[in-house]
């Protein structure tokens, strides 16, 4: 029996719309809005997206702008173009690298460190809402298997410095 049209058609807007890299997307995004929103109600209403690509890269200790944007894989401009806007929002600081005064060291200010205690409170509470939705095992093996796949697939997705912490 051959396919009508508009039977192909769906199939083929299924399979577009029915595989693991959309799935992942969707997940994500689910996942950031939530997270967004959690933060935006503790009163970090100025944080946008694009901001995790330093607040998820930073750590708590300083690093230096080069080092930052490799960690995000997005260029250096970009990266300084951010660092910009979070510092005249006071959530980090830049200052002369000791050990190199043609580098800046970028650390979190302490209304910084008190947006990544909140947001680490909002990520829990996003997990307890996926547990609740989906179960605690499913998320756990969801997580496992994800990590696992990372991990074999040899992508680099942490800094050196952290990778010896998971």
């Amino acid at each position: 029996m051959t396919k009508t049209t508009s039977e192909a058609n769906r199939e083929i807007a299924f399979k577009l719309s029915n595989n693991l890299p959309r799935l992942l997307q969707e997940f994500y995004r689910d996942y950031d809005r939530r997270v967004l929103r959690g933060i935006a109600e503790r009163g970090y209403s100025d944080i946008r997206p694009s901001h995790s690509q330093v607040l998820s890269n930073l750590g708590t200790g300083s690093v230096r702008v080069t080092e930052l944007a490799e960690r995000a894989k997005v260029t250096q401009q970009a990266m300084g173009k951010l660092l910009k806007e979070l510092e005249r929002l006071g959530y980090v600081d830049r200052a002369i690298d000791s050990s190199d005064k043609r580098a800046k060291e970028i650390r979190f200010t302490e209304r910084g460190l008190q947006l990544v205690a909140d947001a680490l409170e909002v990520v829990d509470e996003v997990r307890a809402h996926y547990v609740q939705k989906i179960g605690a095992r499913e998320l756990d093996d969801l997580e496992q298997r994800l990590r696992q796949a990372v991990d074999r697939l040899e992508l680099d997705y942490l800094p050196e410095s952290w990778a010896d912490q998971n």
